[in-house]
């Protein structure tokens, strides 16, 4: 793929993907790996942080974690989408949340932390809001890319040795990715920065700066979460994303998805239960390349029968509502 962009540079396409391999990698590190001085991928940093919408933060793995991941359809009521978005991205439960289908639907992905905040929000709140005309709900049940996957990598505007010079030293670990009531400061600070500084996660947690250092390296390790790179995709000549819903053959759902997890326009990709049982984000340059994706790559593979794709108009909330402070 090749970055398409008259504000952002090869240079700034590296850093994101750099930050994708390893979020918390000090400017020195970053620089080294990138040839150039430290002074310059700070400068870089904070204009992406500033004009590009770059945010680096924890994320917990719902699959690794084996919690539930769900994502919402909801058409709205005209003129009443944005309000209900918006009080949707208040939920500490709901990560992700967008705007389609000419501002009348509402796509909201959530991961709820208990059975109790399911039901709250499917069976409890959402039925009962006056605006919501239909709520289609889709469970995932298996994911084919995205999450520690970061779009990033299909660029390669890092070759593989950079790739492994960034890569944090591995960590063994134990039994399954587990988040101990304990852990819960620090990844409550994570998720606002990612980059904190290990003396910020000591005050914020009251653990020893080692401690905090051990038990970071284990969760990330044993996969419980993992730092992830927000941005605004057109920063880079891709402005147009939209969700496909893909309907294929049970004997199908496999091999499509494993097909679209190698596909360059694709952000993300899961199979899921409900109305359709493949859904994926595509990220692209234009509508002509939509269609072109649309009628090319997705149309031509073995098993697709039906594929609806809802193009976003506005992203209202993407990993965390409020923009940190740092």
């Amino acid at each position: 793929m090749k970055m398409e962009s008259h504000t952002f540079d090869e240079l700034d396409l590296q850093l994101l993907d750099a930050l994708e391999v390893d979020g918390r990698a000090s400017f020195s590190r970053l620089g080294s790996v990138l040839g150039v001085s430290d002074q310059t991928v700070a400068r870089r940093y904070r204009r992406l942080y500033a004009e590009g919408g770059l945010r680096v933060v924890a994320v917990r793995d719902a699959e690794r974690l084996g919690q539930d991941q769900w994502t919402l359809r909801l058409r709205c009521v005209p003129d009443s989408a944005l309000a209900i978005a918006d009080a949707l991205a208040k939920r500490p439960d709901t990560n992700w949340i967008g705007l389609a289908a000419g501002g009348t639907e509402v796509i909201v992905s959530t991961r709820p932390r208990s059975a109790g905040d399911r039901d709250d929000l499917l069976p409890g709140k959402l039925p009962r809001t006056p605006r919501v005309m239909e709520i289609r709900a889709h469970q995932t049940l298996h994911r084919f890319y995205g999450g520690p996957s970061g779009w990033l990598r299909k660029f390669a505007a890092l070759t593989e040795d950079q790739v492994a010079a960034l890569r944090p030293e591995p960590v063994s670990t134990e039994g399954p990715a587990r988040i101990d009531p304990q852990d819960e400061p620090l990844v409550a600070a994570l998720e606002q920065d990612g980059r904190a500084t290990y003396p910020e996660l000591q005050r914020a947690t009251g653990r020893s700066e080692s401690a905090v250092k051990r038990r970071l390296a284990a969760l990330l390790a044993c996969g419980a979460v993992y730092i992830d790179v927000e941005y605004h995709s057109e920063t880079i000549g891709y402005p147009l994303a939209a969700v496909l819903w893909i309907t294929t053959t049970p004997a199908a759902l496999h091999s499509v998805g494993e097909a679209l997890a190698t596909h360059d326009e694709i952000a993300h990709a899961a199979a899921t239960a409900g109305p359709s049982n493949l859904i994926a984000t595509a990220v692209v340059r234009s509508t002509a390349h939509l269609y072109a994706y649309l009628s090319g790559p997705l149309g031509h593979l073995d098993g697709v029968q039906h594929v609806e794709a809802s193009p976003f108009l506005r992203r209202v909330k993407q990993l965390t509502y409020q923009r940190p402070l740092r």
